[in-house]
This record gives C-alpha cells, structure tokens and sequence, in this order.
C-alpha cells in the first residue's frame, strides 16, 4: 500500500477523503439551510433527483459555499460543460483544488440544485497536504533511538533495551475515556502481572508507556499515574515497566513514526490515535497494534514469538 514515491499523495488523498466525508455526515444531520458560505448545510427536498456527476475542480469559492467543475457528460442531464455548483455544505470548498479530480452527487430540485458526496479521487498538486506523515509501523522496521524522560526523571532510549522485547503503548494521564489510554493501562498491568508469574520471560522484557502530553505528564505526574497501576512494591516494579514521556522537541517525530495523531480537544483533553507495538530484542518491529481491541493474553503469546526469533 505505501511506495516512496507516492506515500505523501495517498496520504493527503485520504486525509482530504476523510474530512470531506466527515463534513457531509455533518451536513446531513442538519435540515436548515444557511447563507452561502456561513458554513452551515443547505438544504433541499428529498424528492430532488439526482445525478452523478465526475470531472475537474477549476475553482472553488469558500465565500461563495460553490465550486466550479469542469464535468463529463451527466448521462439523462446535459452533456460536457464547466459551470458552478452550489456545495451542500458550503465549508467543503476550502478542501477543494484547482485540478483536482472528484466525483460527486447532484441533486436538482425545482427550487435548488446541490452538489454533495464528493469524493477526491486524485489530487492536482501535493502543495496542500497536511503538514504532517504518519508511517505505519511494520514488521522488520527499525525503531529509531527515541529518547524520553522517565517517572524518575531519568533520560531513557529505546536502544538501551536491545537484547529485549519491549512493548510500547501511547497513553495521557488525564485521559477520561475508559476504552483508550484506561484501558491500554490496564492492559498493560495484566501483560505485567503475566510476565512478572515467568521470572525467564520477565527478564527478558520491558514495558514502556509513553505520553504524548510532555507539557502536563511530568516526571511526578508519570509516577503517581504509573504506580496506580502497577501497584504493590512500585519502585521495583518501574524497574520493568517505564512511564515516559520525549522531550517536546521530539514529540512530533514519536507521533509520527509510531502513528499516533493528536489534537487539541475540550477541557485539556486530547483526542487521539491508539498505538501499541513489540519492539524485537533486534530493535525492530515485530507487531503493531493500532487499535483497543486487542488482549494482553494475545500480545504475550506474540511477545513469546518475538523472543523465539
């Protein structure tokens, strides 16, 4: 799926693609239609017919809420021509592109005519890409040497524990949801109890949860938060099991290479991606996880695989 030379593309095709999308799902949740360009959805009647419509982007007008296409023919409507057409959610427009390439619905009733559904299909310029790029993480991938600060404000890197399999997760402290960072907390509290009940495999890895919250998650903080769940006798436990996070110079090149995206949300909150991936003793990936609904029984059968290697 990813080639050099075509990754930035692709990956600006489907962040546009999915913000699109998210705006006519927004759209068709509202039935009051607004000024042109107010960014408000426009509305029209559910009879309206409609028609599918594929050609060029030639000028997009956010003021306006409208966007010029130079289209094929529509089969049953008119033939080749470049008009404008009023977006149904007018905010659409500045995701639009001279020489982009789109596909669309028309809807056309007696008393407007709509454009919505509109899918990028191939971009003109990468000029207008999002500033960042995530990579994937992928097996044999070599993890570079990040460094973060510990809950004993020690400066720790990933290559100190080569000769290990060490298992990193993303997480905030001040996350309230209890299917993200709460629950790969604790996931990683039972991975811990596990591997702690085979003193072999125990000394052979190494937890490491880190936080992409550096301005709040400060050495004490990460204590406090990581003792919670390791419980017991914390200080030797934080001997297995690290509570980080990198300096905020380094924070955008973690996110980026173990692909978590963050962005501000309500009352300090953050939303947010979920990474957790097995680092091989040889520093590289052996398995990523970019999703909840994995279980700590799984990932220790697959940290015993990585130590088989």
């Amino acid at each position: 799926m990813r080639c050099v030379l075509q990754q930035s593309t692709l990956k600006a095709m489907i962040w546009i693609v999915f913000s699109i999308a998210a705006m006519v799902v927004a759209g068709c949740r509202g039935n009051t239609a607004g000024p042109a360009g107010d960014g408000q959805p426009a509305a029209i009647a559910a009879d309206a017919a409609t028609y599918q419509l594929k050609g060029i982007v030639v000028a997009s007008d956010a003021a306006k809420g409208e966007v010029s296409i130079d289209s094929e023919a529509i089969p049953g409507f008119m033939g080749a021509m470049i008009m404008p057409y009023k977006l149904a959610q007018p905010g659409i427009a500045t995701e639009l592109h001279p020489g982009d390439h789109i596909t669309a619905r028309l809807r056309i009733s007696d008393s407007a005519s709509l454009l919505d559904q509109i899918v990028v299909t191939a971009q003109a310029k990468p000029d207008y890409k999002p500033s960042k790029f995530y990579n994937v993480p992928s097996p044999g991938q070599t993890v570079p040497d990040f460094k973060f600060l510990n809950q004993n404000a020690r400066t720790i890197a990933i290559d100190q524990f080569r000769g290990k399999v060490l298992l990193v997760t993303f997480i905030y402290t001040r996350c309230p949801l209890p299917d993200f960072c709460i629950r790969m907390s604790r996931n990683f509290a039972t991975i811990e109890h596990e591997l702690a009940a085979n003193p072999q495999l125990y000394n052979k890895t190494h937890l490491l949860s880190v936080s992409f919250d550096p301005a709040y998650d400060t050495p004490k903080v990460l204590r406090s938060y990581g003792g919670a769940y390791i419980g017991g006798n914390a200080g030797e436990r934080f001997s297995h099991w690290d509570f980080a996070a990198p300096p905020p110079s380094e924070l955008d090149m973690v996110e980026q290479f173990f692909d978590v995206g963050v962005s501000p949300g309500s009352d300090n909150t953050l939303t947010h991606s979920l990474s957790t991936v097995i680092i091989a003793p040889s520093g590289k990936i052996f398995r990523f996880y970019p999703n909840n609904d994995w279980s700590p029984s799984s990932v220790v059968a697959d940290v015993k695989q990585a130590l088989a290697q």
